[in-house]
């Protein structure tokens, strides 16, 4: 028997060619769709997988009755000697409509599954949507593309239905293989569709195998990196030494940073959120913090950075949102950010400056690496217009300043959650920006290795005469890493001022919460400079004089002491309640005037070394505590 071999290779032919078109069509649907979350979106999307869901027989005759001979469209088509049915073409189009909704929805599927934060990281490292949807989203994403290309490519192989419906069964033109089983069976050839039937099957089985073998987890070759450090070499100077290149040309605009002495940032802004509304108003300019460390003899790599501001507030405060709306990744309703002397954004008259011209940095709880490229692709992914020659002379003093030296050609996932963090700064600062921004950077890390990377990072930023603003519900953290401190509640700004400033006079109750004052009592004003404190039963005397608008006292656990009875203004008898034992010291619960009823009875805490306490535990009761009167805080009612 001879066998006509045409069905299978255009059968080929056309789910090649529908297949190359869902590929394109389904990805630029699928990027565009993610992206729009207007009022519509739903109904786009139902639309556009509608092919999937109705018979192949209905959307043949909806594609026939579209570009039909008598429709307005296949009229129109007609005057240009263009006909869209009974042809290849048609069969074609049959093809790549019932094999879209596969493409497009997979393609969705595996976008909505790549990191917020990836692309956010992207787009602050000097590169255009464009380059990030090439080298992130789609490398992110290519096991989803590739299976939704594969399932295209079956079901445009297998398609029956709207293809008779459209092109018809012309041999040699449009009949596939599907159509020429139809044909040979109902005429009673069935050894004839038998054999058919197998090459449909033997490659329906392939496209299975195919999909299967790119859901499988593939091993990444350490030699992936390799030949973005063989320029490396060419640099012979110590690295710490080496200029780095100031060209920027993948800002679109040159640093104003580098005219003005003065780096100065100024947001105003307004955000509605779904919880409350952010209404943020702060500044950064070097006259605000001069005068503002007291530790005038430390050296500058133990000192925070010049223009440090830390945003301290409980989580869910608005705080991250702050940092990406100075980013340039969500816009507020109203206001303005100038960046030394530029307008970022603003809402009257609009001004909306991209992501990538804004030569902001920011640094991500997550670290947000892209998990497809080397730490050296990694650092050097906003340099990609530069040579390699230029690359490694800007890589290479930050690799050796942040200890990075040989982890160069491994994977993010082979790093420890320093090592992420410290690549994550690396790839920011190499662009030079004029501002960083570090949301929650220690946050992943343990407690010792937090405190090392702490001291890197405090070190690399030593000599960084730019911007940085440190978001964190951690105050040490802060007070250790910034010069002035922003309160920050509910989207409202509670305080701004100078670290110590803020620990030593809080203003309000919150503030003091915020700060980490456990004994805060309401109070009722004797006098300019007596008090009763409700809360602990006593009245305390104040050095400073008070205003009637004073609501309640507050002191540090740390600033407690415990003194010679009954000698020390302030000083009151105590007991102990219940202690609580960490590490390197013992919290205190305190009763005073009478020894306490149970362990929830008492009124201060209190917080002293093992070794005071060593000494002290063995002492008779009452014990004497001070509330020092240089410490105590007088407190106003939140805003």
């Amino acid at each position: 028997m001879d066998l006509d071999l045409s069905p299978l290779w255009l059968s080929l032919k056309i789910a090649g060619l529908a297949t190359s078109l869902t590929f394109v069509l389904g990805i630029a649907a699928a990027r565009w769709l993610l992206n729009y979350q207007g009022r519509w979106r739903g109904l786009i999307d139902g639309m556009l997988i509608t092919p999937l869901v109705l018979p192949p027989t209905v959307v043949g005759f909806l594609l026939l009755a579209l570009l039909g001979r008598y429709s307005p469209l296949g009229s129109l088509l007609e005057n240009f000697d263009i006909q869209l049915i009974f042809n290849t073409q048609a069969a074609v189009i049959s093809a790549t409509i019932v094999a879209f909704p596969l493409m497009y929805r997979t393609t969705l599927g595996s976008f909505e599954q790549i990191d917020p934060t990836l692309l956010g990281a992207a787009r602050t490292l000097g590169v255009s949507e464009w380059v990030v949807f090439w080298r992130v989203m789609l490398p992110q994403a290519y096991r989803g593309i590739l299976g939704g290309t594969i399932l295209s490519f079956a079901r445009a192989l297998g398609e029956f239905g709207a293809t008779l419906m459209l092109a018809g069964n012309i041999p040699g033109r449009t009949q596939t293989m599907p159509i020429a089983i139809f044909f040979v069976a109902e005429s009673g050839n069935l050894s004839e569709a038998l054999i058919w039937v197998i090459i449909l099957l033997l490659i329906s089985s392939s496209v299975i195998y195919l999909l299967n073998l790119s859901s499988l987890p593939s091993g990444r070759s350490d030699a992936k990196g390799k030949s973005m450090l063989k320029s490396a070499a060419v640099i012979q100077k110590d690295p710490l030494s080496l200029p780095l290149s100031q060209n920027r040309e993948q800002y679109g605009q040159q640093s104003s940073q580098q005219n003005t002495e003065q780096p100065q940032l100024v947001v105003r802004i307004q955000k509605h959120l779904a919880n409350f509304d952010l209404n943020i108003q702060f500044h950064i300019h070097p006259a605000d913090y001069s005068g503002s460390d007291s530790d005038s003899n430390l050296s500058s790599a133990q000192l925070p950075p010049l223009l440090a501001l830390g945003i301290l507030g409980a989580s869910g405060s608005g705080k991250s949102m702050i940092l990406r709306c100075i980013a340039g990744l969500e816009n507020p309703d109203q206001g303005e950010i100038l960046l030394n002397g530029r307008q970022l954004w603003a809402s009257h008259p609009p001004v909306n400056l991209p992501s990538y011209q804004r030569r902001i940095g920011i640094v991500f709880q997550n670290y947000a690496l892209f998990s497809h490229l080397t730490v050296w692709q990694n650092i050097a992914f906003g340099l990609y217009r530069l040579s390699q020659v230029e690359q490694s002379a800007q890589i290479t003093p930050w690799i050796h300043r942040l200890d990075l030296q040989g982890l160069e050609t491994l994977f993010p996932h082979q790093l420890s959650g320093g090592q992420q963090q410290r690549v994550a700064l690396a790839r920011a600062m190499v662009l030079q920006p004029e501002v960083l921004l570090l949301d929650e950077p220690f946050a992943a890390l343990d407690t010792h290795l937090r405190s090392r990377v702490e001291q890197q990072l405090r070190q690399a930023l030593a000599d960084y005469r730019g911007i940085v603003i440190w978001v964190s519900h951690h105050l040490e953290e802060l007070y250790r890493l910034c010069r002035r401190l922003l309160v920050v509640d509910g989207g409202q700004v509670l305080a701004q001022a100078a670290r110590q400033a803020i620990f030593q006079n809080p203003g309000s109750e919150q503030v003091a919460r915020l700060t980490g004052c456990k004994n805060i009592s309401p109070v009722l004003v004797f006098s300019d400079h007596e008090v009763l404190a409700e809360a602990w039963g006593c009245k305390l005397h104040l050095d400073q004089p008070l205003s009637s608008a004073v609501t309640g006292i507050g002191i540090h656990a740390h600033h407690l002491n415990f003194v010679t009875p009954g000698v020390a203004i302030n000083s009151f008898p105590c007991w102990l309640a219940t202690s609580i034992e960490s590490p390197h010291e013992i919290t205190l619960y305190l009763k005073l005037f009478a020894p306490a009823r149970d362990a929830d009875d008492f009124a201060l805490t209190l917080e002293i070394d093992k070794k005071t306490w060593q000494s002290r535990q063995s002492l008779p009761w009452p014990w004497w505590v001070q509330l020092d009167a240089i410490h105590l805080m007088p407190l106003y009612r939140d805003p």
